[in-house]
């Protein structure tokens, strides 16, 4: 009844979510390739941030927590999110057929790719419902979710407000008025999960308080299938792109051992650019908004979202500036190196990071993580082989800005692997995977932009085939 009581929850914040993107998105919102799965992936992702905005203005406003406090007013908020879309004329039955059409797109295919639709949906279904076992039956794992988030919220929960925790020499001299752990100043987004779920059960439960992050599990790939539809990838190549990231066993361990914020940064992070490159090409207010709203939420899960916030500046410069943007966002690569440089030589923390200028990167532990281990079974090979044979499409209309992105995360990546202390924890195989999982969707999906620039280039220089004069076919 627990498990019953926790995913009724997390449903209502998922509906509410989706609710308040169907309200601000196009009257097309349905009817668009890829449209309905958007908003019912993206849904969650947006429910789930409102939920933590809510739970902080009420710690602010100190009004204690509560599963009344907590859940009504959002409950309120998704009813006058749907009202808003019904009136729009969102969710009329033939919007509604339409999305159910969309999300049993095997009905537009024939043949054997409509038997690899089945075989690939078939495949998941099976992944999640085992996931679904871990999650229910694994308490909280004795690692970093157990000291760097859950202490939070267990205080929080017991405390029925937020409580700042601060660094060890601060809470000593304060003779233990405060409250510490081993991350004191990590952000609260996905603690506070964990203290909703809690409220929900109406006790302390660190296994059943962990389903949102199997929910978050389930909602991100549908949301990258609908974001890969509205790119214009047909249906078989999306849900193929969105099974790869649903099937990578990084994931899959970050599923099933919750309590982690990797996993929601990498899905943030990668709906806040999609939205972001959908603003800018079809100029709706709802994708502008879902952009913002996601990308509002990225320094509250962990501390490097700062950065990969501060990244989403990149394609943002090529898509206002196409010509002249590649050289600015390439010369502005150059600067922020040259001046990370600079800070390096006087050993300076900046994020938690200690730089060092001592160039001495981890290529073989690197080199193994991502190639020879069982992490990320052949997404890099993958990667590798559509940069290569794609080189001359990585700045073509529609990859550019995408190329622009993961340069800047990529680059952000190496120089923490290369002039940090983080460089150890890539040598013992710890860090280096949660760190590049929060890249690893986007490249994917850059991947597949560059695999299809080629490929339609390929189609465009290759000869037309031969025809026949019709005399010659008529003397046949």
């Amino acid at each position: 009844m627990d498990i019953v009581l926790v995913v009724i929850a997390w449903c209502v914040v998922w509906w509410m979510g989706a609710s308040l993107l169907l309200a601000v998105s196009a009257a097309s919102a349905w009817a668009s390739p890829g449209g309905a799965a958007w908003i019912k992936g993206a849904g969650f992702l947006t429910g789930a941030f409102v939920l933590t905005l809510w739970m902080r203005a009420l710690s602010a406003l100190h009004v204690p927590f509560g599963l009344l406090s907590i859940a009504l007013p959002l409950v309120l908020l998704g009813v006058a999110a749907t009202a808003v879309a019904r009136r729009r004329g969102l969710l009329h039955w033939t919007a509604m057929r339409i999305a159910l059409v969309e999300s049993v797109r095997a009905r537009d295919l024939a043949g054997w790719r409509r038997g690899v639709w089945f075989a690939i949906i078939a495949w998941l279904v099976v992944r999640y419902l085992l996931l679904f076992i871990d999650v229910t039956l694994q308490p909280l794992y004795p690692w970093d979710a157990w000291i760097q988030w859950a202490t939070k919220a267990h205080v929080w929960y017991s405390l029925k407000h937020m409580v700042p925790f601060v660094g060890v020499n601060q809470w000593v001299a304060a003779g233990g008025a405060f409250y510490t752990d081993a991350s004191p100043g990590y952000p609260a987004t996905v603690a506070l999960w964990q203290v909703f779920s809690c409220f929900v059960l109406g006790e302390w439960n660190d296994v059943l308080m962990n389903i949102p992050w199997w929910m978050l599990g389930l909602a991100f790939p549908i949301a990258l299938y609908g974001a890969l539809r509205r790119m214009q990838f047909d249906a078989l190549s999306a849900l193929v792109g969105a099974a790869l990231i649903a099937t990578l066993p990084l994931i899959d361990v970050h599923i099933a051992l919750a309590g982690y914020a990797d996993l929601p940064m990498a899905a943030y992070f990668t709906v806040a650019a999609l939205a972001m490159l959908r603003a800018f090409d079809t100029g709706q207010r709802g994708d502008a908004l879902a952009a913002i709203v996601f990308a509002a939420a990225l320094p509250t899960i962990k501390t490097p979202g700062i950065v990969w916030l501060l990244t989403l500046a990149a394609p943002i410069v090529v898509i206002v500036a196409p010509q002249r943007g590649p050289r600015v966002v390439v010369a502005g690569f150059a600067i922020a190196l040259v001046a990370l440089l600079v800070l390096a030589q006087t050993s300076a923390m900046v994020l938690g990071y200690r730089l060092h200028l001592d160039f001495a990167p981890p290529w073989s532990a690197l080199y193994d993580s991502l190639f020879m281990l069982g992490t990320w079974n052949i997404l890099w090979y993958g990667v590798v082989a559509a940069a290569i044979i794609g080189a001359r499409q990585w700045l073509s209309t529609g990859v550019a800005p995408m190329t622009m992105l993961v340069g800047a995360g990529a680059l952000f990546l190496f120089f923490v692997f290369a002039f940090t202390n983080a460089r150890a924890w890539v040598e013992s195989q710890t860090t280096v995977n949660r760190a590049v999982l929060h890249l690893a969707p986007l490249l994917l999906v850059w991947a597949m932009l560059v695999f299809r620039a080629w490929s339609r280039r390929l189609e465009s220089v290759s000869p037309p085939s031969a025809v026949r004069p019709a005399s010659a076919a008529a003397a046949s």
